[in-house]
């Protein structure tokens, strides 16, 4: 009997796997009938049984493995229980790996996991391969097991909340950046890193890890693995891999350098988007494409909705959802993207993160800063608290509580003047008003193109 606990997008299409193999299914979520009743009729024709409103102890009896949608912690207690009594954990991100008979390049990080799975997709396609993309990106990949094809290619974006309980990794797994991010989950960044190694310590020495040179936490992941090792740098020659040459984005292998593209190739803003496609053209290598196709994928990615997302320019001002900025540090990269004087709205639900750099850099970058959500007086303290102690004069010239994200976008209209960038960069989660960040991008676009 296979338990599946958490029946959203994951645990939906992981209970269809199994149901349809023959085994026998049982799914368990906390929310309640009417609730769920999308998605059990999507289901109705297979045999699965649900238990509802809570996760009994009695689920584990018969249990020979116990499935974990993403948003489940590990520390429930029927899962230290089904730990206890050595019942094996798993996932619809392992149970895939598992089983899929093309190769997989596994991609993961705090910030630019989304673009750079996507970019390396196309990369793929201009290869002439069939591409696959999927995994915590939205598309759960174990649903598309039975169409995958040996000379297929799969990227597969992972999360650290699936990657905690994986014993398997993909054949090229890569690692962006680790950076304190879902603390309020994983409570320490030892925890949060060990998490994130998952994707390379089970690898084989025939596998290729790739892995960003610039980020300490990324680099270091190099003792874990046995798999060879390359990396991509924004900053540094890399003896394999990827890195940034003047205006050149250069994919070295074994000592020689194959110019891949040109800066201005990029379409997307930013020098963290420079980094992730050094790093899709180190994946992409290791995935067998060759360099003219993966320059044509660069040349014509335009990049992925809610991720510095051009909404529209308004009577000389530029609206820009960076909705996916859901921790302190993605806002950073996302204030470097930009020149122009900018209002920022920043907000949300805070996940137990440090907001003293956040602060102090929104300080000397902001013109206009909008405060909405949980986090609100939170983020508005770590800016009073930041004009005391940064050196370079302060450009912040408002600070305003605007409380909704409906009342921010319209304090941002009263406020922005021609010429100015107008920024959903948030920080924090959208969990304290909305069912995930891309719900909250879809609320912007729309507040936005309503003005």
């Amino acid at each position: 009997m296979v338990v599946i606990l958490g029946f959203a997008r994951q645990g939906s299409a992981l209970a269809r796997f199994f149901a349809e193999q023959g085994a026998r299914v049982v799914v368990s979520d906390m929310r309640d009938a009417q609730a769920l009743q999308l998605a059990m009729q999507a289901l109705a024709e297979l045999p699965i049984t649900y238990v509802l409103g809570e996760h009994p102890d009695s689920l584990l009896e018969g249990c020979e493995l116990l499935c974990l949608s993403g948003g489940v912690p590990v520390n429930l207690p029927i899962v230290l229980e089904a730990q206890r009594r050595g019942i094996p954990l798993s996932n619809d991100a392992q149970e895939f790996l598992r089983r899929c008979p093309a190769p997989v390049v596994g991609i993961t990080g705090s910030a630019g996991k989304t673009t750079t799975t996507s970019l390396v997709g196309e990369m793929i396609r201009a290869g002439g391969f069939r591409s696959w993309v999927g995994g915590n990106i939205g598309n759960p990949l174990i649903a598309d097991l039975a169409d995958i094809k040996p000379g297929d290619r799969v990227v597969m974006e992972l999360s650290s909340f699936q990657l905690e309980i994986m014993d398997v990794s993909p054949p090229v797994a890569g690692v962006l950046n680790i950076t304190p991010n879902h603390l309020d989950r994983h409570g320490t960044m030892a925890a949060y890193i060990a998490a994130k190694a998952h994707i390379v310590q089970f690898q084989a020495p025939s596998h290729i890890a790739v892995l960003g040179y610039d980020e300490p936490n990324a680099r270091g992941l190099a003792s874990q693995t046995p798999a060879q090792v390359r990396y991509f740098s924004g900053e540094a020659e890399t003896p394999v891999g990827a890195y940034l040459r003047g205006n050149d984005l250069v994919l070295r292998r074994e000592e020689q350098d194959i110019p891949v593209c040109r800066r201005a190739d990029i379409k997307l803003r930013g020098f963290h988007n420079v980094e992730n496609v050094l790093a899709a053209i180190a994946l992409g290598d290791a995935a067998g494409v060759p360099a003219p196709a993966m320059r044509e994928a660069i040349r014509g990615f335009t990049g992925v909705a809610h991720r510095l997302e051009v909404v529209r320019e308004r009577n000389g001002v530029l609206w820009v959802n960076d909705s996916i900025a859901t921790a302190p540090e993605r806002v950073l990269a996302a204030l470097e993207a930009f020149n122009e004087p900018l209002v920022l709205l920043a907000g949300g639900r805070d996940k137990d993160l440090p907001w003293e750099t956040f602060a102090r850099r929104v300080v000397t970058r902001a013109r206009v800063l909008i405060l909405f959500g949980e986090a609100m007086d939170l983020i508005a303290e770590h800016v009073n608290n930041a004009f005391q102690v940064v050196r370079q004069a302060p450009v912040l010239e408002t600070v305003e509580r605007a409380g909704t994200l409906e009342n921010a976008v319209s304090r941002a209209a009263k406020w922005s003047r021609p010429g100015d960038v107008v920024l959903l960069s948030p920080g924090g989660t959208s969990f304290d008003a909305f069912r995930d960040f891309a719900e909250r991008g879809e609320r912007f676009v729309e507040l936005v193109q309503a003005l």
